[in-house]
């Protein structure tokens, strides 16, 4: 029978985690794992309400996120958004079988900063588990460096800059994690190259069988579960390679086919339009447009 905990408060982390010491923020907390005596009974999920870092080493727990089971390596670091649920089966584990930290900080404690517009281009927050950010000794101390910043900081008696402290600091590790992943999808090219490749034949295929009015356009998240990744680390993953994500992929093969059908056929542009999954021409006149430089009806008539 699985059970399942939602974590609103910083308070109810401290319970799940049986943390007996003091809370120094009522929004953020850094967890030193070697000191939890954690026990999951049955297939456990554990949801919260803020955002989570972890950076942690299981011995015998798996970990699973989207029905995916997850080897957690040591110097492995997931990042999950609130909301995101974490599945755990039935072991015990403690001292020292744990290592690592985690930080959990809600988002009312950067509402009212500029980290708050930010946390959108943090795109590595909804990857999946499967897909954590592997660190080397040198990027592990980097960002364990961040935390206990965090930590000295929590520990120090609340003034006028402590908030600016600790969001700036969060902001700062942040973007290691970016700049670490961006090291990631370099070291995994020739992995990375054969989705490019898959993503393109399945692109050209499903434009080849002409029924797109039938089937409509294809997702972002129908070509992730085709390669077996999440959608934004699809789009991070083809930018890193090609310069287009996954949306302007889908949108280059569109407008090839859109191209073909207006020098191959004397069909109306708002047929065509049609044929092509839109049902209002002017939303493919204004894409076409926009990708090409011309209207339609331009492009006919110049070719």
């Amino acid at each position: 029978m699985s059970v399942y905990y939602h974590m609103q408060t910083i308070s109810d982390l401290f319970k799940f985690f049986q943390l007996d010491r003091p809370i120094l923020h009522p929004l953020i907390a850094v967890v030193d794992f070697s000191q939890v005596n954690e026990q999951v009974y049955g297939e456990t999920k554990v949801s919260t309400d803020f955002y989570s870092l972890i950076c942690k080493n299981y011995n015998r727990t798996n970990v699973k996120y989207g029905r995916k089971p997850v080897d957690f390596q040591d110097g492995s670091l997931i990042c999950l958004a609130p909301n995101q649920a974490l599945e755990m089966d039935n072991e015990t584990e403690g001292t020292p079988a744990l290592r690592g930290w985690g930080l959990f900080f809600h988002p009312d404690l950067i509402r009212a900063t500029s980290l708050n517009d930010k946390m959108n281009d943090y795109n590595f927050f909804s990857y999946e588990v499967s897909e954590a950010l592997h660190l080397s000794e040198k990027e592990k101390a980097t960002l364990c460096d961040c935390v206990l910043k965090i930590e000295n900081e929590l520990q120090e008696n609340i003034d006028t800059h402590s908030q600016n402290i600790i969001v700036s600091t969060i902001e700062l590790l942040l973007n290691y994690c970016t700049r670490f992943y961006g090291r990631q999808f370099i070291t995994r090219e020739s992995t990375h190259n054969s989705v490019v490749a898959q993503i393109e034949k399945m692109l050209r295929e499903y434009f080849k069988r002409n029924d797109i009015h039938g089937q409509g356009l294809p997702t972002v998240k129908h070509l992730a579960e085709q390669v077996h990744l999440s959608p934004s680390y699809l789009s991070d993953l083809l930018k890193k390679e090609t310069g287009k994500n996954a949306q302007d992929h889908i949108h280059f093969y569109l407008m090839e086919e859109a191209k073909s059908i207006l020098l191959s056929t004397d069909k109306s542009v708002s047929e065509i339009a049609y044929s092509l999954g839109f049902e209002y021409p002017q939303y493919f006149n204004k894409l076409f447009k926009q990708k090409t430089g011309k209207t339609p009806v331009e492009f006919r008539s110049m070719n």
